[in-house]
């Protein structure tokens, strides 16, 4: 008995270890199935008592929740209890100031990364009807005032408000044209760089509505081939291709020239406002004071190293320079979206004026206050004050650029403290009055783990979300997990870096290497939270150490680190990776001949300028949407890093992957998706041609009609397909 027990535990543990190793990762696991895709909390507003906040639950119902018992309080819509109702589902919900209206959208269709047009409709839950918002054609932005008695929207590059009241709809603009004139939507390059996709912003009192004209008269236009028989397409002719043809200046080109108006709605009055007698400026954002006296215009010149804050009267459109941000080199992108009011006029600020990211206060005059947060470390959040605790709240990486944690602090610093407790990437969502937050956090070997939290009594009132399921198949799978590590470059530089191993890793042995990495300004590839099961494991399953490492001018490591690579993108950053190569190569575990190299968009710019500098370090390297030449890219982010190529020649063409194709080594894989409105195709063409004239071999991929992401129906399987077989061919196969 004793020997048929042993004999079925044998056979039971083989029959495990068996049927665990024959269930591998899949690409199809990976970007067709989901299975290990984690879940998260979306769609969570809070509500005006600050105690109750609204989900949308399917595509049906929005139900109304209490923060402290998580118990369901009431539904406050259902589309399925509305008779004769002209949707059967909406897509997002926005919910009127006094909660009475809800604003549906539906047949939500994209136009570039922010921006689309949909079908609008308004639940009145006072005389429970549900109208259309306009049936003249699809809208952008619809937007309730403030006091819930009109909706503003865009549609073709015109705006209008309808009057809920009395149903009426008034046409606030006439001049609208498409590739000429657009009002209170941003233009390609503002959607894209300034990262909105709404330019109309309501009085607090919502007598105005301000928003800003974009003229694109004078932008070059770019233009893009569409053929048939693959969606999206413009042609009905499956003769000849289509063509989209859309504004887009690039580096050292005409941008828009904007202008700001005040749109007074009672008296049906536009005024322009004085933003300056200079035109080559940009208005990233407007907003308005907490008193509705003024609107505010936030004012950056070209090169992106001065903002100014203008004060405009709503009635005359007369403005003052009230404040003035100036950086050495250029003004950070959250300086936009941390600048923030309190109820009393005073307002938050982010600036990096003391070589690290962090919180200044300023009086409602301008005058500085207090430097709220202080030390050797980034603010990367601010999430608001809440008065009654006189306490703000904000995102760090203060103990690591690796992980994030939620912070508050006093204006005299007298109290302060951390509210998150778990080693790894916190943010937080705090409900309208600060009584209660929801924290989200993850880390490379835990994926989201989302709490609720009393803020008042600072105790963890349950979990939201564990993602249990997840957690286990990861485990039952035994999926790879990534490894911290840092090395110092030959220049005494420390890098960040993470690495998979194979799940049978052996140290005798020699692996082939696949680094992937993005390198931007800013950017961070190597942090300690939860990137998804990727191909990366999917990699490492296969036999590929997968590393990654952080070069210069990645984020959360200070001002200095963050801009060295000011006035030259590409130099110090393809310098690191090829400083990385050279590390793995000292490690006992590493096929020092069989390492490649991988990057999308900017990552594919630096796969192909360290295959250039690389000599025979890399075996094969892969470039997808690579930039080619910053002189192919947009005015805002690449002159923000380096001026236009007429003041900055040299920093454009000696890091430029076209000035030195002769110097590709190893096997490139290219590829590019034809209607990429972001890095144009151009980028790959003009590169490949620079290759075939130099006599340097290549492998190339372009996909029809595919945006700069190259997703569609079978074509994400169809990449990442051919990129693995690249990758074992080159690296595996003797």
């Amino acid at each position: 008995m004793k020997k048929l027990f042993i004999l079925l535990v044998t056979f039971l543990t083989v029959f495990t270890v068996q049927a665990q190793q024959a269930q591998k990762i899949t690409l199809e696991d990976i970007l067709q199935k989901g299975t290990f895709r984690a879940h998260s909390v979306y769609g969570l507003r809070s509500m005006n008592d600050g105690i109750h906040y609204t989900t949308m639950e399917g595509q049906t119902q929005i139900v109304k929740y209490s923060y402290q018992t998580g118990e369901e309080v009431e539904v406050l819509f259902d589309i399925t209890k509305v008779k004769d109702a002209p949707i059967s589902s909406f897509s997002a919900y926005e919910l009127s100031d006094d909660e009475t209206k809800i604003l549906l959208t539906t047949e939500r269709k994209s136009i570039y990364r922010h921006s689309y047009t949909a079908e609008f409709y308004v639940w009145n839950s006072v005389t429970e009807e549900l109208t259309q918002l306009s049936d003249k054609g699809a809208q952008q932005l619809a937007t309730f005032s403030p006091d819930g008695n009109y909706v503003a929207y865009v549609r073709d590059n015109n705006i209008f408000i309808k009057n809920l009241r009395f149903g009426s709809t008034h046409q606030a603009t006439t001049d609208g044209k498409f590739n000429e004139i657009i009002n209170g939507a941003p233009d390609w390059v503002y959607e894209e760089e300034f990262g909105f996709n709404k330019a109309f912003w309501w009085s607090p009192d919502s007598k105005f509505l301000a928003y800003i004209r974009f003229d694109e008269t004078e932008v070059p236009e770019f233009s893009m081939p569409m053929y048939a028989g693959a969606a999206p397409t413009i042609s009905d002719n499956k003769l000849y291709p289509g063509e989209y043809t859309f504004k887009y200046p690039k580096a050292g080109e005409a941008n828009s020239k904007v202008e700001v108006y005040l749109y007074e709605v009672k008296t049906k009055i536009a005024i322009k406002v004085d933003i300056g007698e200079k035109t080559d400026i940009y208005v990233p954002r407007l907003k308005w004071t907490p008193d509705d006296n003024e609107l505010v215009v936030m004012r950056l010149n070209r090169h992106q190293n001065q903002m100014d804050i203008l004060y405009a009267n709503p009635y005359t459109g007369d403005s003052r320079n009230f404040l003035s941000e100036k950086n050495d080199r250029y003004i950070a992108e959250n300086f936009l979206d941390a600048f923030t009011y309190l109820p009393d006029g005073s307002f938050v600020v982010q600036s990096e004026r003391d070589g690290w990211s962090h919180l200044y206060l300023y009086d409602k005059q301008g005058f500085e206050i207090a430097q709220l947060t202080e030390g050797e470390f980034d603010v990367t959040d601010f999430y608001g004050y809440d008065a009654e605790k006189e306490l703000y709240y904000y995102q760090a990486a203060a103990e690591s650029p690796l992980r994030r944690e939620v912070y508050y602090v006093s204006q005299d610093k007298e109290e302060k403290g951390k509210l998150s407790t778990l080693e790894g990437t916190n943010s937080a969502v705090f409900s309208t009055n600060f009584k209660y937050y929801i924290n989200y956090y993850s880390s490379a070997k835990v994926p989201n783990y989302i709490t609720l939290h009393d803020n008042k009594k600072g105790e963890q009132i349950r979990f939201l979300q564990d993602n249990t399921v997840l957690k286990n198949t990861v485990k039952s799978l035994q999926i790879p997990q990534k490894e911290f590590f840092t090395f110092t470059t030959s220049e005494g530089i420390e890098l960040n870096g993470w690495m998979l191993k194979p799940n049978d890793f052996d140290a005798s042995k020699r692996y082939p290497v696949f680094m992937t990495q993005y390198s931007g300004p800013n950017s961070q590839s190597v942090r300690d939270s939860w990137g998804g099961i990727s191909w990366n494991e999917y990699l490492a399953q296969e036999g590929f150490l997968v590393v990654c490492v952080d070069g210069r001018g990645t984020g959360a490591r200070g001002e200095d680190f963050r801009k060295v690579t000011y006035m030259q993108l590409g130099k110090y950053e393809s310098d690191d990776q090829v400083e990385a190569a050279k590390y793995l190569t000292t490690l006992p575990y590493v096929d020092a001949e069989n390492i490649s190299i991988f990057g999308w968009s900017y990552g594919g710019f630096m796969t192909l300028l360290t295959l250039e500098k690389g000599g025979d370090l890399f075996k094969a390297g892969i470039a997808v949407a690579p930039v080619t030449s910053w002189r192919f890219y947009d005015t805002v982010y690449t002159e923000r890093f380096m001026r236009t190529p007429e003041e900055n020649p040299e920093g454009y063409d000696d890091n430029s992957p076209l000035s030195h194709a002769g110097d590709i080594n190893g096997n490139l894989l290219i590829v590019h998706g034809t209607a990429d409105d972001n890095v144009h195709a151009q980028n790959t063409y003009e590169m490949t041609e620079k290759m075939v004239q130099a006599g340097v071999q290549f492998e190339m991929a372009m996909y029809t009609n595919r945006n700069h992401g190259i997703r569609g129906g079978n074509t994400s399987m169809h990449l990442y397909t051919k990129m693995v077989n690249f990758l074992k061919a080159n690296l595996m196969e003797k």
